[in-house]
């Protein structure tokens, strides 16, 4: 599976991260044009259901990215959407769809009918993409595990292989190391050198920070660093590792943030319903991708009631930690 990564080499973001002490801070656009060329490899929805960079993917299909490779988790309607807008030419994930309707149509017709393009996929379970993440993140080139031996996803992946154990001879599965070339994660906050704080579910994330060749966070809030660096256990990745910060709030809608906004259920299942059909889809893609210009455009087409009303319901707040000594 490295193979097929190390494809994407000639065609890598054209920067590398700025120098420690330099800002970080962009716009998306310019996050997305700097850092996510055609043929990229990106992880994104690294947390399952919560902090989906919808943002960062409406942006991607803005600028009409290409033959791009997807890696994460269950990733619900956002590699759907970029698999509907033709940016998509490999899915390597352990699900794909709308996690509370069921199937994702543009998914089904690429894989069933090639529309509107033909897309390879290589399926894992949530453990082994984080396995394999992780063994990029460790800098080895696989790691043995004893989960999905016997099934077909061990036998039709080509980026896993059964191999006895060196030690006591019990049956192994070998999990190839997946390097992305960027992770896109949604955060709570962020300070402008490249260093963020996330909480609740989590799913993937760090692993996929610390595998990926380098991250664009996508922060509801830019803070400073002193609010960082006194609570460093929350830190994702070093800093170093980071492309871009952006500060795009409301940039995970419909999925929700937790201690920001909860999920908007119905906006999943009215995607679900306009993108039966590609007719369907192209006209949803038209009124809330295409036709605004950014985040700020896409929620006041949202409405300020139906934000309001996703706002928590009451707060609840961790015990403050001492890093004394």
């Amino acid at each position: 599976m490295t193979d097929q990564l190390d494809n994407h080499s000639d065609n890598q973001p054209d920067e590398r991260p700025a120098a420690s002490g330099a800002s970080k801070l962009m716009s998306m656009r310019e996050a997305v044009a700097r850092f996510v060329p055609d043929g990229a490899s990106l992880a994104m929805s690294c947390a399952l259901e919560p902090l989906i960079p919808f943002a960062a993917g409406h942006e991607i299909i803005r600028q009409g990215r290409r033959d791009l490779t997807l890696i994460g988790p269950i990733s619900d309607i956002l590699f759907d959407q970029l698999i509907g807008a033709g940016c998509v030419a490999h899915i390597m994930a352990a699900w794909a769809g709308n996690v509370s309707e069921g199937l994702g149509h543009n998914y089904r017709r690429a894989a069933e009918q090639g529309q509107p393009r033909s897309i390879a996929i290589t399926d894992y379970s949530n453990y082994s993409i984080a396995v394999a993440l992780q063994a990029a993140a460790l800098g080895v080139p696989y790691i043995p595990i004893r989960s999905l031996l016997g099934s077909d996803i061990a036998r039709d992946n080509p980026g896993m292989r059964p191999s006895p154990s060196p030690l006591d001879g019990a049956p192994t599965l070998l999990v190839s190391a997946v390097q992305p070339d960027v992770a896109i994660l949604h955060v709570q906050r962020a300070d402008a050198l490249g260093r963020a704080h996330a909480w609740g579910g989590l799913g993937i994330c760090e692993e996929a920070a610390l595998a990926a060749k380098g991250v664009i966070y996508v922060a509801e809030e830019i803070v400073a660093p002193e609010v960082i660096l006194s609570d460093p256990n929350r830190v994702l990745a070093p800093g170093f590792k980071t492309l871009a910060v952006v500060h795009e709030p409301g940039g995970a809608h419909p999925s929700p943030v937790q201690g920001y906004y909860n999920r908007d259920h119905a906006a999943f299942a009215e995607y679900h319903k306009a993108t039966r059909t590609a007719e369907g889809f192209a006209e949803w893609l038209r009124a809330w991708v295409l036709d605004l210009p950014d985040r700020a455009a896409y929620l006041a087409k949202l409405g300020s009631d139906r934000w309001q009303a996703l706002a928590p319901k009451e707060q609840r707040f961790a015990a403050p930690v001492d890093y004394g000594y």
